[in-house]
């Protein structure tokens, strides 16, 4: 269920949150999903219980995971989350493609015209 490399320079903790936040993105951990105990989960990875806590607390911080005292943790409903985190990768690598397009000196108008196209296809499709 978790890739975790003990040889890695990133932390376990990091590991384990970064393994169930990309299960929740795609689809394997569904909303309201109960996660493994940390001592069960501590014990199939055979690291630290707090280690398994740290990584916890954080996806919690986070808002992918909600805890229930004395029921355990489990996946927090991220639809908005997930757009939100879509939208800026997205954004992000629109911005690179940019550039690298100004840089090639493509117009700024054959970019606005590839936008307004978008958007066409948008409304057509509404």
């Amino acid at each position: 269920m978790f890739d975790i490399d003990v040889k890695s320079r990133v932390p376990i903790y990091e590991q384990i949150t970064e393994n169930v936040k990309r299960l929740i993105i795609q689809g394997v951990l569904l909303p309201e999903e109960k996660l493994p105990s940390v001592r069960s989960l501590a014990q199939e990875l055979t690291i630290n219980p707090n280690t398994i806590q740290k990584a916890y607390r954080e996806l919690e911080r986070e808002g992918y995971v909600i805890s229930r005292p004395g029921k355990g943790s489990f996946v927090n409903d991220m639809t908005e989350t997930m757009n939100r985190e879509h939208i800026k990768t997205l954004t992000e690598e629109v911005e690179r493609l940019i550039k690298e397009l100004v840089f090639l000196d493509v117009p700024g108008e054959s970019l606005k015209t590839i936008i307004d196209k978008a958007e066409q296809e948008k409304e057509g499709h509404e």
